[in-house]
Order: structure tokens, then C-alpha cells, then sequence
């Protein structure tokens, strides 16, 4: 067994303590990575919080991983010790479904396992990236493009994939207008990929106090959605609306601002459920849909994406220590945009 140093939480309401955990001796196909950064989700807020549900504690959250490979298993053929990598929200899937075969693991209908608050296929609970080291299988290892730094490139296996896969799916592009709901981690890494994209794009947000950073990644518009008249004036107005926000919002009153055929997408987790008023949907042929993570495939496809465009996320780099801190400001939206915890403090 590999021992990483780590931090964890023993409860909804504890704080975050030092910690040692085991990592699982290489099998075969195994690569084990020095964690160099790991980005701080708001479903990890969510999950040590216990809102989605019980969870085994402790718990190491974190599943936006960038390190470099130190050692690999003897029949691993995609990395070598040195590599730059990274891993997301799932560290492996039943690899048979007829989603595993489509390169959409995500949607494993066995289901995937999870980077943390999961069990592994060896019956121990997975555990996540506030932590010095991790194994995992190179299936769900993914390549980190040169030109984007590990700090910077932690986010984007979650927050960068979470926009991208829905932005890609629904065909965001040149002559789509594509508003993005709420400026925060997710939806700050949205705006940038789908102006990069060809996209018109329009931030909604509830004031206008981050117009100036919303313009600048790439917005053409920004409206305050704490003002009514904003309804009134764009309704049926965009081809996609991606909602990233991760709070009860008014669904049917978003639903009015799409076009014939447009689609509200979420992609936000709030813990309640939301209500939607039919006559929302079935009076333009409108569709409220949902999105998770994408696939491996499609992760790297999107790394690479952003390595071509210099795509990278707003970042602020914290210490171990900062974590409980941290996750207060994230729910106050205190931050701009992802805090990433530099591991060599744990």
C-alpha cells in the first residue's frame, strides 16, 4: 500500500484535519500521480456537508486533479513516469454498458465510480485529491496540454468539462446565442468556452457587479436577472441557456427566454428540487435538460481545446490550512473564480 498525506472531514459540521490514507499497490494498468493541485468544487461543498445524501466519513474530498505520474503499472501504455496529468470526477466505470462503449462513462449504467464518496472495484471507498498522492487506472487518466500550468489546468476536469460537454453536445457555435446563468466557477469557465466557440454569449447573473470580468472572458451582454424588466426584454431570445448556479432559481421564468426549439440545460446541483410549469415547455418546444461530466474522450477533447484557445480559469491558490475558509467564501461567492489548494501544503 501507498500512504499520501491528505486532509480530511469527519462530519457535516467538522472542520478539515491532517490525515494519512492508502493509496492500493499499481495493478496492471495503474499509474500513480503526485497530486501537485487540486481544485476546491462546489459539490465538494456539498458532499462534506452531506446534502446529497450519507456518506462513509471521513471523507478526502477532491475531483479536480493535476499532478505529474511517478510510477506506472507494467502494462500501462498510454503514460511514463513524468508525464503531465490530470483526473476528474470518476476514476473508473464497468467499461461494458452500451454508454462505457459509446466513450460516455459518466452515464455508466452500472454506474461509474466516483473520484471520492465512492467504492472502488475493489470494495474500498475511494478517496479524493486534497491529497499528496493518487492511483488510478489510465483509462481515466487524461493528458494535461503543455502550455497550461497544473494550477490552472486543476479546474478544468470539472468546472472546464462539466460547460464544455453540454456547450458541445447542444452545438454552441457561430450564429447560436447562448446565455450563461451565474458567473461563479462553472459559470465563468462557460462564457469563456463558448465565446471560444463562436457564440454570441450573455451572462445572467443576479447584479451587475461582475459585468466588467463577464465582458472580459467573453460575453457580449450581461443583465442583471434581480431586475425584472430583463425577462420582459429578452424573452425568446437564446438557442441555449446554460445554469450553472447550484440554488432554487424560478425555471419556468429562464424557460421564457429561449427561442422556438431552445434548451435550458443544467448543469448547477442545488440539493431541493426545482419546479417547472409545463406551459413553459410545450408552448415553444422548449426543453429543460441536464448534463453531468463527459466522458473520458471528451475530457481530453476538451483539454486540448482549451490548450488551443489558452483557455484557462481564474484561479486563486490557497493552502491546506485556507480549506475551511475557503469552502465559507464559496458559499458567500467570495471568490473569483476556483480556489485550488496547493497540495505541497498538506
Amino acid at each position: 500500500m501507498i500512504t499520501a498525506k491528505a486532509r480530511a472531514v469527519d462530519g457535516p459540521d467538522k472542520p478539515f484535519r491532517a490525515a494519512e490514507i492508502e493509496r492500493r499497490d499499481l495493478d496492471s494498468h495503474d499509474v500513480l500521480i503526485e497530486i501537485k493541485f487540486a481544485g476546491i468544487c462546489h459539490s465538494d461543498i456539498h458532499t462534506a456537508h452531506g446534502e446529497w445524501g450519507p456518506v462513509n466519513y471521513p471523507l478526502v474530498p477532491g475531483h479536480e486533479i493535476a499532478g505529474i505520474v511517478t510510477d506506472v503499472g507494467p502494462e500501462v501504455t498510454k503514460y511514463k513516469v513524468g508525464d503531465r496529468v490530470g483526473v476528474g470526477c470518476m476514476v473508473d466505470s464497468c467499461g461494458d454498458c452500451e454508454n462505457c462503449r459509446k466513450g460516455e462513462e459518466q452515464y455508466c449504467l452500472k454506474g461509474n465510480i466516483p473520484t471520492y464518496a465512492g467504492v472502488d472495484k475493489y470494495g474500498e471507498p475511494t478517496q479524493g485529491g486534497y491529497s499528496t498522492h493518487i492511483v488510478v487506472t489510465e483509462g481515466f487518466v487524461v493528458k494535461i496540454p503543455d502550455n497550461i500550468e497544473l494550477d490552472a489546468a486543476a479546474p478544468l476536469l470539472c468546472a472546464g468539462i462539466t460547460t464544455y460537454s453540454p456547450l458541445n453536445h447542444w452545438g454552441a457555435g457561430p450564429g447560436k446565442k447562448v446565455a450563461v446563468v451565474g458567473l461563479g466557477g462553472l459559470g465563468h469557465m462557460a462564457v469563456k468556452i463558448a465565446h471560444a466557440m463562436g457564440a454570441e454569449v450573455t451572462v445572467l447573473s443576479q447584479s451587475l457587479k461582475k459585468k466588467e470580468d463577464g465582458l472580459q472572458f467573453g460575453a457580449s451582454d450581461y443583465y442583471a436577472t434581480s431586475d425584472p424588466e430583463t425577462f420582459t426584454k429578452l424573452a425568446g431570445s437564446f438557442d441555449l441557456i446554460i445554469n450553472t448556479v447550484s440554488a432554487s432559481i424560478d425555471i419556468s421564468a429562464y424557460l421564457s427566454l429561449l427561442t422556438l426549439d431552445g434548451t435550458l440545460v443544467n448543469v448547477g446541483a442545488p440539493a431541493e428540487p426545482l419546479a417547472v410549469n409545463v406551459f413553459s415547455l410545450i408552448g415553444h418546444r422548449r426543453s429543460f435538460a441536464g448534463s453531468m461530466i463527459g466522458g473520458i474522450r471528451e475530457t481530453q477533447e476538451m483539454l486540448d481545446f482549451c490548450g488551443k484557445h489558452n483557455i484557462v480559469p481564474q484561479i486563486e491558490v490557497i493552502s491546506a490550512d485556507e480549506i475551511d475558509e475557503a469552502y465559507k467564501r464559496v458559499l458567500t461567492s467570495d471568490v473569483k473564480y476556483r480556489f485550488v489548494i496547493d497540495t505541497s501544503t498538506i
